[in-house]
């Protein structure tokens, strides 16, 4: 496999398998869908060696990936982690870059190459926020403008728009950066779970950027995700509690109260599931550093459901 030079003296590959970067697979009773993702993933160019982690409950996902050839590692927690699967997938990676998808994705052919060059030429760059294509069609996923049209100012050192979200499944991290990050927050679980990471990194000093160079493809099934909407809302206010001043966390209450009272779908199990979770929030709470929140500020500032 022939290499080139990177900035910083690393070399990296100009062609064929690229050891720089694994990708890591969350899934739970979806076989068909996870060894489609699979197939894609070991069909691209870069041949990324992947660790999947089975939320599942019986043997049928192990049984069906059993020698799979993109397969390094199949992880089997003792309960289902949701997003937390995610970080116990980054801890077994033995790559600096690590790659998401969900059983429902995989990444554009030469997306991953690239997204391990900007992370060599950018040392402060924790994560990479790709360009989502979603279904058969490729349309673009809404939450592309959104990210694109951050109002955060750019940054010399980073590439990219800086952000403060991003969609689990279309994103790259860097391995050291992800982990003193902490990951994704076990209070969250799943649902809306990517902006209290975002908070963290920039809070570490690691750049976070929207890159739509790199490109993710998404193929949702919409059977058997009810409850989304809930679990959305309830981890926007928890986020809130958790990182962000009291009037902003009060603020963001009282409009899942108010959603709840109006019958808007999701909020009542949503508030149910926030007052619950809430003592372990405020026991977790640590606001962020000034120039985050300043940051956190003007996207607070977007029309509403507009921030990243």
């Amino acid at each position: 496999m022939s290499t080139e030079q990177a900035p910083g003296g690393t070399r990296r590959p100009a062609a064929g398998p690229d050891p720089r970067i694994t990708v890591a697979v969350i899934t739970r009773d979806r076989c068909a869908s996870l060894l489609r993702t699979l197939d894609a993933l070991a069909a691209l160019p870069e041949r990324p060696p992947v660790v999947v982690v089975d939320n599942s409950r019986d043997d049928t996902t192990r049984r069906a990936v059993h020698g799979h050839p993109a397969v390094i590692r199949l992880l089997r927690p003792a309960a289902n982690t949701g997003a937390v699967g995610r970080n116990l997938a980054v801890r077994h990676a033995r790559t600096p870059y690590v790659a998401f998808s969900d059983d429902d994705s995989w990444w554009a052919p030469g997306s991953l190459r690239r997204a391990a060059d900007l992370l060599d030429r950018h040392p402060r760059l924790g994560l990479l926020a790709a360009r989502t294509l979603v279904g058969e069609e490729g349309a673009d996923d809404p939450l592309n403008a959104v990210l694109a049209g951050s109002p955060l100012p750019g940054e010399p050192d980073l590439p990219g728009r800086p952000v403060l979200g991003f969609l689990g499944c279309a994103s790259v991290v860097r391995r050291e950066a992800f982990l003193d990050a902490g990951g994704f927050h076990p209070l969250l679980f799943f649902g809306g779970e990517e902006t209290l990471l975002a908070y963290d990194l920039a809070a570490g000093g690691w750049g976070v950027v929207y890159e739509p160079s790199l490109c993710a493809c998404h193929h949702p099934e919409d059977h058997g995700r009810g409850g989304r909407s809930a679990l959305v809302r309830r981890n926007h206010v928890l986020t809130t509690c958790l990182r962000r001043p009291w009037p902003v966390a009060l603020r963001a209450g009282a409009d899942l109260a108010l959603a709840a009272a109006r019958d808007r779908p999701g909020a009542r199990r949503a508030l149910r599931e926030t007052f619950e979770r809430l003592p372990a929030a405020v026991a977790r709470r640590r606001t962020l550093p000034p120039h985050v929140e300043h940051a956190a500020r003007l996207l607070d500032r977007r029309p509403a459901g507009g921030a990243p």
